[in-house]
C-alpha cells in the first residue's frame, strides 16, 4: 500500500506568506488600521495627545495578544458576532 504522499503529483511546493495571515506590527492588518486610525481622531482630531496614545498603545497590545494566541481571532470574533443566541430566554 502506499501513501498519497508517495504518489507522484500530491505534493505541490506552498509557499509561506499563502499560510500565514497579514500582520502590521504583530497585529492583524485591519484591527491595526482602525486602531492607528482611531487613536488618530481621538489625539490629532480632539487634540488630547496622551490619551490617543494611551488607546493605541493599549489597543495595539490587546490585538498583538489576540493574534498570539490565535492568529484567525477576528475572523472567528466577526462571525461570533453574525450568530444568532442558540437559547432564546
Amino acid at each position: 500500500m502506499s501513501t498519497a504522499s508517495d504518489l507522484p503529483g500530491f505534493e505541490v511546493p506552498l509557499h509561506r506568506s499563502l499560510t500565514e495571515p497579514i500582520l502590521m506590527g504583530g497585529a492583524p492588518r485591519t484591527v491595526a488600521i482602525a486602531n492607528g486610525t482611531l487613536a488618530a481622531a481621538v489625539g490629532l482630531g480632539m487634540q488630547l495627545w496622551i490619551p490617543g496614545v494611551v488607546l493605541w498603545i493599549v489597543g495595539h497590545s490587546l490585538a498583538v495578544w489576540g493574534a498570539r494566541v490565535d492568529p484567525q481571532f477576528m475572523q472567528v470574533f466577526a462571525k461570533h458576532l453574525k450568530h444568532k443566541p442558540l437559547l432564546d430566554v
